[in-house]
């Protein structure tokens, strides 16, 4: 081995363990936010990478029917282990987390059938995840979940500064079409193809508001998948309706990966 390859290996050994020295060294923090929507007391989670420098996009993370807990934190650790600084939100309020499927449907449709609760409720989290050290405001993501995919698009139809929304086999109906205008980014719908709870003239009513409103969107379908193909928790027996897919949840979440880095 002559000198200059000696030395040409050396640097490389050098460079190798910087890499892994600097990879080492991030750490992703969580902790939980308290806040409020008008006197409802709220209790979201945050998640970033606390070796990151300078600011970064945002994501707001709404979970499903069942309100926040493990899965939707888990996507806003996901989130911030990608460079991104997630907030996952509260929409139901302290002490109001469903104890049963019954209890979760019944609080979806609260939110739901009043719209205008559920921009205030979502835009009180949007405002908290503003906030943050480190938050690009300019560059702000949204992302839900079955009622979560709803939540995220009414945030869009509200008007917020949103760059990218993504919606996992989320509710798609919209009693206001007209709001659709309001969108100022683009819009992901990932949907699966045999959804029962999510059928055909939904989301043909979508399509067609998204038309009429010249938004810049997406709609995927996922063969086999029904409701809630992300979630590991919703079984394996999509005859029910609702089931995980476990090829539809992966190829969903390297979709929104891509189009985060395209628009945010």
């Amino acid at each position: 081995m002559n000198q200059v390859t000696s030395r040409m290996m050396n640097f490389f050994c050098a460079a190798t363990m910087l890499a892994v020295s600097i990879g080492a060294q991030a750490k992703i923090v969580s902790k939980e936010i308290e806040y409020k929507d008008g006197d409802q007391a709220l209790k979201g989670y945050l998640a970033y990478d606390d070796a990151a420098k300078g600011s970064h996009p945002g994501v707001l993370v709404v979970h499903d029917w069942m309100g926040i807990g493990a899965f939707s934190t888990k996507k806003a650790d996901d989130l911030a282990k990608l460079g991104y600084v997630a907030f996952a939100a509260d929409i139901y309020g302290v002490g109001n987390l469903p104890k049963d499927m019954k209890g979760a449907g019944e609080m979806a449709t609260k939110y739901k059938s009043d719209r205008t609760l559920l921009r205030s409720r979502v835009g009180a989290a949007y405002k908290v995840l503003l906030a943050q050290k480190g938050v690009d405001s300019k560059k702000i993501g949204a992302i839900g979940f079955c009622f979560g995919g709803t939540t995220a698009l009414e945030l869009g139809r509200s008007g917020a500064d949103v760059k990218s929304i993504v919606s996992f086999h989320g509710g798609l109906s919209n009693p206001t079409p007209a709001d659709a205008k309001n969108i100022k980014g683009h819009v992901l719908v990932l949907h699966g193809a045999n959804d029962p709870w999510v059928d055909e003239k939904e989301v043909a009513a979508f399509n067609q508001e998204m038309r009429a409103s010249n938004v810049d969107w997406q709609f995927h379908s996922f063969s086999g998948a029904v409701h809630a193909f992300t979630n590991p928790e919703a079984g394996n027996d999509p005859s029910k309706g609702a089931a995980y897919n476990k090829a539809a949840s992966d190829r969903a979440w390297v979709m929104m990966k891509d189009f985060f880095k395209e628009t945010l």
